[in-house]
């Protein structure tokens, strides 16, 4: 904490505690409590239950939690080899091809999701590549939002690596993949994982695009979310939410700990 004063450290951390719970806390413990209530009583849920995690963990909300993690997982992968790729290939061109590449791939990002929703749905649509009404048709457009955060979070790390260790590999007589892949990639590594965890969160939670998208065999677990508190099920919504929350968090904490352990290497 910047803040060395025993004065100044309390007033630092009360303002915390008043901006932290009623912005980022307060929301989700309200949903917290509502996913184990029935009804409303005044400004707070009551009737305590656990019925909506039952129904929120078998039948279609398991397949659509399986769904949301199988095209997170994919579309990750995915945005972290060709952002990892893109990153590695901006690095050796010049300053305007690599700003060139910058703008391409930050473009998803700087227009709301739906418009990219659109625009992979009229682009595939149609032969050679028809893959609307496929499960495939959502994971490319998952990886299409998730990729900026992939290749800009390689091509930071990049930018701080010392280039000394290739240089030393090279002066040793090691050929350019080999530079590559046992010493550029390593040192990577934490950045990478970092990135997949980033690309993960965001799939996961990603909807404005999906609900364009997706076929009556792909729903993923926000789109369930939104159908279910449209029809006004907010407690199984609730519950749903917190699902999606815990499955987020404890991917998240496994990719940290190999994060952590990347870092030691």
């Amino acid at each position: 904490m910047l803040v060395h004063s025993r004065t100044g450290k309390w007033t630092a951390r009360v303002l915390f505690a008043v901006l932290f719970v009623p912005l980022f806390a307060l929301p989700l413990l309200v949903i917290l409590a509502a996913s184990f209530s029935t009804h409303w009583s005044g400004a707070f849920p009551s009737g305590p239950t656990t019925a909506h995690y039952a129904a929120a963990t078998r039948g279609e909300s398991l397949q659509a939690l399986t769904t949301s993690l199988v095209t997170a997982v994919t579309a990750s992968v995915i945005a972290l080899t060709v952002g990892t790729w893109a990153a590695l290939a901006a690095a050796a061109l010049g300053r305007k091809g690599k700003r060139l590449l910058d703008a391409l791939f930050m473009l998803p990002v700087a227009v709301p999701s739906v418009v990219v929703g659109l625009a992979v749905l009229v682009a595939f649509s149609q032969p050679p590549m028809l893959l609307n009404g496929t499960r495939w048709i959502v994971i490319l457009a998952h990886t299409v939002l998730v990729t900026a955060f992939a290749h800009q979070s390689v091509s930071a790390a990049i930018r701080r690596l010392d280039p000394m260790y290739e240089q030393a590999a090279a002066s040793l007589g090691a050929r350019p993949s080999y530079v590559l892949l046992r010493v550029k990639l390593p040192l990577l590594l934490p950045s990478l994982n970092a990135a997949a965890g980033l690309c993960f969160a965001l799939s996961m939670g990603e909807l404005s695009a999906t609900m364009m998208l997706y076929p009556p065999d792909w729903m993923p677990l926000p789109v369930l979310i939104f159908t279910a508190t449209d029809r006004g099920s907010l407690f199984t919504g609730s519950a749903l939410a917190v699902v999606l929350m815990a499955a987020t968090l404890l991917a998240l904490l496994a990719v940290s700990r190999i994060r952590t352990k990347a870092s030691y290497r």
